[in-house]
């Protein structure tokens, strides 16, 4: 134990008067002795006047927490004294202990753990920690200026220099500029196409921003979802805010030839918009027919409001239903009570009473099907707890019940968004054949209320399914487990005896679609004779065959060239839909069979990855089951454009950061990452 010598002799020279002077420890540089009494000697803190115990009486306190008071930055002046923090501290000299047999065991000579200073500090590192972790937990930009943030921040290292909002600002956009351009770079790599979604969200300010979203294929043949641009849009019932920002964004990422399809929602876009966004994709893609291709409604939005008419028909009973289940959950005694009560009636159900949020429809079918289990339990539960009055009559339960059936199949439908994955366009047709099929059969049901609770419900859904099932058809025709069998099948039951001509405009659109393919891998034609505006194409000549060169057959060559495309073009499709189909296993990977099967049919594996990465949805996966407007706090409206966009974008760029080392090896979960603005 190290002691001042210039006070251990005054102090204990009566008790160890032999004792060898010792060496004098370092701390000792920052502390002075301070004496109290004959019996008490602390030691005193030069640089903060702190006070510790040293000496008292007999017994030595040692110097151990000295040291640490120092090396540790625990001094407040010391940590903001930099020449002070670049100190090393040793532990005191090597001593021998003796064991019980005798023999002499060296203590051996440690350092202490380096002081913050002693560790490597990269400011610019720092900065750029900063900025990344502001946009990936949406932190405010201005909190790198808050006391309580620097004062963290420099006990973790003492070298920290604080940063203002603008300094972080540029990290921030320095992070967004170097993520974009590795997308750009996936972008222009793709062969095929890329289809947007836009998606408004509204804000305090009365300004809307536009989310547009790009699906496509990369050259992994993985389905990409990367957000592209955040567009303000001040006047967003304009009929051409919609165009400038889709167009300002086919631009920024030079993707004009690119545009496959547009997918919106109904609800935030008029009949002239719609009119103009359908005239821009025929523009951009004019052999794509012609923009039918542009899907008006968002599958997810479309089912939220089918859930929330559903709910609304009887809302005074799923209320009645919300207060019994508050009532039993919000006393721990009443839950004991309720469940004692459900052993003892025996119910067999295994759910539990959950209280349902209003933000997520979800919940409340979650919160319905779980009551209307217990329904026994309710109806007995006010003969064992007096002030239970609102039990839901037999009549009322019975509603539940159905109502319960119709949200199975909406909550069904729309939990396929939320997969680890994104799925493909080819999913989405088997569901909603299916909510059209049993909602049409529900109208003519002669049990009145079910009639009377879908028949809205079912109008409401025949104009989203008229709207997009050749698109869904489409895409299920390139799923090698269907192809035209599964549209022939569902259309038979929906559309009876008008099911030909349903299954025939599918089949023609296929055909075309896939023709338009046909001319666009063509090789470019060369002109021959001058002016003269006649496309030659090349044809390998045998051996005493007529010269490419003679005039005289130049047509001729066109002609066989012509018989000789469209057979190979008529025979790569129809040898695809003739041949048998593949087993129907749940998790196959149909993009992954067209990249296998992509030497076999060159021209139709391109149409199937373009139209397999259609989305239906403008929706991200976290917000599903939302039944509120998207919003954009007021905190993020108040930012400049340019920075929001950065923030928003960039977070989601982030999330791919460690999974791509290449042009897009793996597609990280949606689900990952919640963007709540």
């Amino acid at each position: 134990m190290d002691v001042p010598t210039n006070h251990i002799e005054n102090s204990n020279s009566d008790l160890q008067p032999n004792k060898r002077r010792r060496k004098k420890s370092i701390v000792w540089d920052h502390f002075t002795i301070e004496t109290i009494n004959a019996d008490c000697i602390r030691a005193l803190c030069k640089q903060c006047k702190k006070s510790f115990a040293y000496i008292s009486g007999s017994k030595l306190s040692g110097t151990s927490h000295l040291k640490r008071h120092i090396s540790l930055g625990i001094c407040p002046v010391s940590r903001c004294n930099e020449e002070k923090n670049q100190l090393h501290i040793f532990t005191p000299d090597a001593k021998s202990d003796v064991s019980e047999n005798g023999t002499v065991r060296t203590r051996k000579r440690y350092r202490a753990n380096p002081g913050p200073a002693s560790i490597s500090f990269d400011q610019d590192l720092c900065c750029h920690e900063i900025a990344k972790m502001i946009i990936q937990h949406e932190y405010p930009l201005r909190m790198v200026e808050d006391s309580g943030f620097i004062d963290f921040a420099r006990c973790l290292h003492p070298h920290f220099n604080a940063v203002s909002t603008n300094t972080v600002q540029e990290y921030i956009m320095g992070i967004y500029f170097r993520e974009k351009q590795k997308l750009l770079n996936l972008v222009t790599g793709i062969a095929g196409r890329v289809s947007l979604t836009l998606d408004l969200w509204t804000s305090d300010q009365r300004v809307s921003y536009g989310l547009l979203t790009g699906h496509f294929i990369g050259c992994d043949w993985k389905l990409h979802r990367r957000i592209f641009n955040v567009a303000m849009l001040p006047y967003p019932d304009s009929e051409t805010s919609f165009i400038h920002a889709i167009a300002s964004s086919l631009n920024d990422w030079g993707s004009e030839s690119k545009l496959f399809t547009l997918t919106l929602d109904q609800f935030h876009t008029n009949e002239n918009a719609k009119r103009n966004l359908r005239g821009l994709l025929s523009i951009k893609n004019s052999r794509i027919l012609t923009g039918q291709l542009l899907i008006n409604s968002c599958y997810t939005c479309t089912l939220t409001r089918l859930a929330q008419d559903a709910v609304g028909f009887i809302q005074e009973t799923v209320q009645k239903v919300r207060d019994s289940v508050k009532y039993v959950k919000i006393s721990e005694v009443r839950e004991e009570r309720f469940i004692k009560l459900k052993q003892q009636l025996q119910v067999p159900s295994t759910k539990n009473l959950i209280v349902d949020d209003l933000t997520k429809w979800n919940t409340t079918y979650h919160m319905l099907m779980a009551a209307s289990e217990l329904k026994e339990v309710f109806s007995c539960l006010d003969t064992s707890d007096p002030d239970y009055k609102s039990t839901p009559t037999m009549d009322e339960w019975r509603q539940v019940e159905t109502l319960c059936t119709y949200l199975k199949i909406f909550y069904e439908a729309a939990n396929i968004l939320t997969s680890p994955l994104y799925p493909t366009t080819n999913t989405f047709f088997h569901e909603l054949w299916k909510i059209q099929l049993e909602l049409m059969h529900a109208v003519t049901s002669p049990d009145l209320f079910v009639s009377n609770l879908t028949r809205p419900l079912h109008e409401k859904f025949t104009r989203y399914w008229e709207d997009c099932n050749l698109v869904l058809a489409v895409a299920v025709v390139m799923d090698p487990r269907f192809k035209m069998k599964l549209v022939e099948f569902s259309f038979s039951r929906i559309y009876g005896e008008d099911a030909d001509n349903w299954i025939k405009i599918v089949d023609e659109d296929v055909h075309e679609l896939y023709l338009e393919y046909v001319v666009q891998c063509l090789p470019p034609p060369t002109f021959i004779g001058g002016n003269e505006a006649v496309a030659k194409t090349e044809i390998p000549q045998e051996e005493g065959g007529f010269p490419n060169g003679d005039i005289e057959f130049s047509d001729y060559d066109i002609y066989i060239s012509d018989i000789m495309n469209g057979q190979q073009m008529k025979s790569e499709l129809d040898q695809y839909l003739e041949e048998s189909l593949l087993p129907r296993v749940q998790d196959f990977d149909v993009l992954g069979w067209w990249r296998v099967n992509r030497s076999k049919y060159p021209t139709l594996s391109k149409m199937a990855c373009d139209v397999l990465s259609i989305p239906v949805s403008t929706v991200p996966p976290y917000s599903v089951f939302d039944t509120r407007t998207r919003k954009m706090n007021s905190y993020r409206s108040s930012l400049r454009p340019t920075v929001l966009e950065a923030l928003i974008c960039a977070k989601d760029w982030l999330q791919y950061e460690h999974s791509e080392m290449s042009f897009g090896i793996t597609e990280v979960p949606s689900t990952v990452v919640k963007t709540d603005f």
